[in-house]
């Protein structure tokens, strides 16, 4: 097959994918805006103008947007890539070589992306497609175990360690506290310069990256679960029948629903107070099984929500009154990538200490939520008129080039030069 041959022009899309990952991009944005994009800018949070807001915001972030959307928005990446790989073989082209290639511009983009905020995670997400471009050839059967074996948390069982997996009481190993010198004890914290903090995200702020992936939290194996279980809808043309299936919509919705109840039902009988599995592991000794099935329970109950919040707006979609609201972030959704960059350089500016961090640093919960939907609206509102001009977002067209290693069209033609 030809692996070379360039998809000069944009196939037909499925407006709903772009409208849910505009609808992901939504929580994404008002998660780091509540984490202040993991930016310490010096400052402490205020007093409360509004504490019982702050309650509710807190709650409806741990509860119901918290690690719900991003999962979203990974599943729609798994789903993207069957699209991409999809759409070249109809066309006759082996675009495995291809996406590689694509995958290695990602990581680029996502390091640059990682300068100004160390929880950027497409890096993450390239490498993670490097796996799934090898895992394609598989049988959904097969993917579905490997998807199945990475939500039970089999990974955490080795970074935890099976010797370590007891009930018997150990003795903690307390770890001594560091010496330092009498210059230090004194040195007050001085606020970091632009270069000191690109330095410091791509050295200390990556290294946190990769142990909250690839540690005890596992992050990054549900993530890889993730793009195999898109990569499994994508082939079973799910979207491609989701106008028509209505009933089948719904149903999916309440099973998600019911079933994160259920999740949640049988963590609360397993655990009256909650086991923080980080504190364990930092305690060394022994970790309780228990800690692990509740580990995993949490992980299950993330990705159950996130099913049902994705059925939830793609039920929405299909209603016609609705539909006509939802439809004014597909924009957004289109322009993914940039939005997701540029949602990344705005937390930056606004919390890092070498730009606006003594003002919003301080900022409480409803302030900050406040906040990250009005940004969301502001792009949401400039990718509606960037596409009313444009084939692509910025990003994507410099990625889409960069991947054919040609320019791609990037400008709409107008109607007059159409006539011409």
């Amino acid at each position: 097959m030809e692996q070379n041959k360039p998809i000069a022009t944009p196939s037909k899309r499925i407006d709903v994918i772009d409208a849910l990952r505009g609808f992901a991009l939504f929580g994404v944005i008002i998660t780091h805006m509540l984490q202040r994009f993991g930016i310490f800018a010096g400052v402490r949070p205020g007093e409360p103008n509004f504490p019982a807001l702050d309650g509710a915001v807190q709650w409806l972030f741990q509860n119901v947007i918290m690690g719900r959307f991003i999962n979203i928005f990974a599943f729609l990446f798994g789903m993207s890539f069957f699209i991409q790989m999809d759409r070249a073989a109809k066309k006759g082209i082996d675009f495995r070589g291809r996406f590689l290639w694509r995958l290695v511009l990602l990581f680029v983009i996502g390091r640059i992306g990682a300068s100004f905020t160390h929880v950027d995670i497409l890096s993450v997400y390239a490498l993670f497609g490097v796996i799934l471009v090898f895992l394609y050839p598989l049988k959904n059967k097969v993917l579905m175990i490997i998807a199945l074996l990475l939500l039970l948390g089999i990974p955490r069982i080795f970074v935890v360690g099976v010797d370590r997996i007891s009930n018997e009481p150990a003795t903690e190993v307390v770890q001594p506290a560091p010496q330092q010198q009498p210059q230090q004890q004194n040195r007050q914290w001085e606020p970091p310069t632009f270069f000191e903090s690109v330095v410091r995200n791509q050295t200390t702020g990556t290294m946190g990256t990769i142990n909250y992936q690839f540690g005890v939290s596992g992050r990054g194996y549900v993530t890889m679960a993730l793009f195999i279980l898109g990569l499994i809808v994508g082939r079973v043309r799910f979207f491609e029948e989701v106008h028509i299936k209505r009933k089948r919509n719904v149903v999916l919705f309440f099973v998600f629903l019911f079933s994160t109840l259920l999740v949640n039902f049988i963590i609360g009988l397993l655990s009256k107070e909650p086991i923080n599995l980080f504190m364990l592991m930092r305690q060394g000794g022994n970790i309780p099984p228990i800690a692990l099935v509740t580990a995993t329970l949490n992980d299950i109950n993330l990705v159950l929500l996130s099913g049902a919040l994705a059925m939830g707006f793609i039920t929405l979609f299909q209603v016609k009154s609705v539909r006509k609201y939802l439809e004014s972030i597909t924009p957004y959704g289109r322009m993914g990538l940039t939005n997701y960059e540029m949602q990344g350089v705005i937390g930056a500016i606004l919390f890092s200490a070498w730009g606006f961090g003594s003002i919003f640093g301080t900022w409480r919960p409803t302030e900050l939520f406040i906040l990250g939907v009005v940004i969301y609206i502001l792009q949401a509102i400039f990718s509606k008129y960037w596409m009313k001009y444009f084939l692509y977002g910025p990003l994507e067209w410099l990625w889409r080039s960069g991947t054919y290693l040609k320019w791609q069209p990037f400008r709409r033609k107008s109607e007059k030069s159409i006539k011409h």
